[in-house]
C-alpha cells in the first residue's frame, strides 16, 4: 500500500498538458506522478527532462531507450518501475519477439551485440553500487559513439530518479503495467513486491 496516495489528476489543473504527454507514453496517468503532484513545478521539470531523454529526434531509438529504464530498474529492484518501463516500450514500438525474448537476451537471435552491451551496461550503470567498469564501458564503446552512450547513460538515470521514488513511497502499481509484469516478469522472479495495493 502507498505511503501517499495519489492525487486525481484533475487536481492540478496546470498539469493537464503534461498529464497528457505521460498519457501517450503509458496510456494513463502514473499513480507517481499523481502524488508528485503535490510539488507541481517537479512534475513539470520531470516532464520537460522525460521529453529529452526520450526525443524521439535522437540518435537512440525511444523504445530501446525504454528497455535499458527497465533494465536499470531491475537492477535497481524497483517492481513499479520495472513493468512501467515496459509498458513504455510497448507503446513506444518495442517488437513483442524482443519482450518475448528478455529473458534470453544474452543469447537470442532477437537481441544484437551492440543492444546486449547496452543492456549489461544499464545493469552495471543502475546498480548500488555503480558496477560499470573498464571492461562494461569499452564493449559499449564498441558499439556505440560517445552521443549515443550519453542518451543511453540519460536513460538509466531518469528512471534512477523514479527508481528511488517508486520503491520508498510504495507507489501503488496500476492494472496494465501489473498484467505485463504477471505475463513477462514473473517468470525472472518479478512478484510487484510493495506496489502490489
Amino acid at each position: 500500500m502507498a505511503h501517499i496516495d495519489p492525487l486525481p489528476a484533475d487536481h492540478t489543473p496546470e498539469l493537464a498538458d503534461t498529464f497528457r504527454h505521460f498519457e501517450e507514453i503509458l496510456g494513463f496517468v502514473p499513480n507517481s506522478l499523481l502524488t508528485l503532484q503535490r510539488r507541481p513545478q517537479i512534475v513539470r521539470a520531470f516532464g520537460e527532462l522525460t521529453a529529452a531523454v526520450m526525443d524521439p529526434e535522437g540518435s537512440v531509438d525511444p523504445a530501446f531507450k525504454r528497455l535499458l529504464a527497465h533494465f536499470a530498474s531491475r537492477a535497481a529492484g524497483c517492481q513499479y518501475c520495472e513493468a512501467h518501463s515496459l509498458v513504455a516500450a510497448g507503446i513506444s514500438g518495442l517488437p513483442q519477439e524482443k519482450l518475448d525474448a528478455l529473458w534470453e537476451y544474452q543469447t537470442s537471435e532477437q537481441y544484437s551485440e551492440a543492444e546486449r552491451a547496452a543492456l549489461d551496461f544499464a545493469l552495471a550503470a543502475g546498480a548500488v553500487p555503480n558496477a560499470v567498469d573498464d571492461e562494461v564501458m569499452s564493449r559499449l564503446k564498441a558499439h556505440w559513439s560517445e552521443e549515443q552512450i550519453v542518451e543511453l547513460l540519460a536513460a538509466v538515470c531518469l528512471y534512477g530518479f523514479l527508481n528511488r521514488w517508486n520503491d520508498s513511497m510504495a507507489t501503488d502499481l496500476e492494472e496494465g503495467p501489473k498484467s505485463l509484469g504477471d505475463r513477462v516478469l514473473k517468470q525472472g522472479g518479478w512478484t510487484g513486491g510493495k506496489h502490489l495495493g
